[in-house]
């Protein structure tokens, strides 16, 4: 199969990768399982399901009644070629169709003590269930009581549970050209939201009104449901922290915080910029354009495969000397996961009160950088952006000035 075509499930329907990536995503797992001395893998989690067979649903049944449980997902064994994925029989048209995966084993709907019955009766006639088994423990998929009952359910057929809710998680980490390119679509739709927001902003409508404009540009320009909601926090909200929902509050003159992520097969962008509506107060402009001027220290600094900590440290003494550290709500970033709902963030954050240890940044990573400040008069600020970090550069994906974009009240 040529590498560069798409693959295809099933049914002929195309997949957002070329089989060969999906194939390799599955052999770098295995290449990692046997690393960790881990026998089987059993995936829940939606982002590893989405990296490694394409899988996506709009519901993954993580907070349902007893009678639904959460228990889909793919089992990878270390020593065989194949994965078995398993699904509910409500649900096998999707895995059929939006997955890559050629051995599909339905379950019936029904109490989960059944479900989790049925995947172990299957992975034992399959000789499966010897050896160390992982867990994604660290996903919200499936919640405690269930993955409870499936470590005793494992135990019981005499395997060793251990946890293996890095393995996919690292290796998503470093991306290939194609989860670049659709990173960068993803922050293209996120300029065409951000200059929504500067258009349509007025005094006296809400921050929901704003979001609805928002999110409305990003989807005629072909963007996906993001992990989280978009974010829009008008006026002075004195003590109050930088995750507000929107509200029905009307917007009025003064500063308005606007935090967005466009996804484009389920890759995203994170942007955040802080307008003003109406002339700032000079105490506001100036700490502002002392936070924007940190990405020109930022850009001197990162570099592909230079230390989290070196870049941590550069930025911190950049602050201290503006005089502004003082004032910061949070500074750092963290690796951009895939975006499916509570979620976007990976594996791994980084600020410089944070001990980074010796985590690089290699070609191939996709990172955000948060500069958070407190302004005068009980306001407050963002300004994000993301990162793609290449072989031989690095380069900051958003077109949109950092500095506060004043609009005319």
């Amino acid at each position: 199969m040529d590498s560069s075509v798409k693959a295809e499930n099933l049914y002929g329907m195309a997949m957002p990768f070329t089989l060969a990536e999906y194939r390799s995503r599955v052999a770098k797992v295995k290449e990692e399982m046997a690393r960790q001395k881990i026998d089987l893998l059993y995936c829940s989690a939606p982002e590893s399901l989405f990296y490694l067979s394409g899988y996506e649903s709009y519901w993954y049944k993580a907070q349902c009644p007893r009678e639904w449980p959460p228990l889909s997902g793919m089992a990878i064994r270390q020593d065989v070629e194949n994965f078995i994925f398993f699904d509910v029989d409500e649900e096998e048209g999707l895995a059929r169709n939006y997955t890559v995966a050629t051995d599909i084993r339905i379950y019936e709907e029904g109490p989960a003590i059944s479900e989790i019955e049925f995947i172990m009766k299957n992975l034992k006639a399959e000789g499966w269930l010897k050896g160390t088994v992982a867990l994604e423990k660290w996903s919200y998929r499936p919640n405690p009581a269930i993955s409870q009952i499936i470590q005793a359910a494992l135990e019981k057929e005499g395997c060793r549970v251990v946890d293996g809710s890095d393995i996919v998680r690292e290796i998503r980490v470093i991306k290939s050209p194609q989860e670049m390119a659709y990173t960068r679509t993803a922050a293209r739709i996120a300029d065409i939201g951000m200059k929504a927001a500067v258009e349509h902003i007025m005094p006296g409508m809400t921050e929901l009104d704003l979001r609805a404009e928002i999110d409305y540009a990003c989807a005629k320009a072909g963007g996906e449901t993001p992990g989280l909601p978009t974010l829009v926090r008008g006026g002075s909200q004195p003590h109050v922290g930088g995750h507000v929902e929107t509200s029905r509050r009307a917007i009025m003159p003064g500063t308005v915080v606007v935090d967005l992520c466009a996804v484009y097969h389920r890759y995203h962008a994170d942007l955040a910029r802080t307008l003003s509506l109406g002339e700032p107060d000079t105490d506001v402009a100036n700490r502002m354009d002392l936070s924007a001027k940190a990405w020109s220290v930022l850009s001197k600094t990162i570099k592909p495969n230079n230390r989290v900590s070196d870049l941590n440290k550069a930025l911190e003494d950049y602050y201290r000397k503006a005089g502004i550290w003082e004032y910061k709500s949070w500074v750092g970033g963290y690796e951009l996961g895939i975006a499916f709902p509570p979620d976007w963030i990976g594996i791994f954050t980084y600020d410089p009160e944070v001990d980074s240890g010796d985590r690089i940044l290699p070609p191939g990573t996709i990172i955000n950088y948060e500069s958070n400040f407190h302004l005068p008069k009980g306001a407050g600020s963002s300004i994000i952006d993301t990162i793609a970090i290449e072989e031989d550069s690095v380069e900051i994906l958003s077109k949109i000035p950092r500095d506060l974009i004043v609009v005319e009240a």
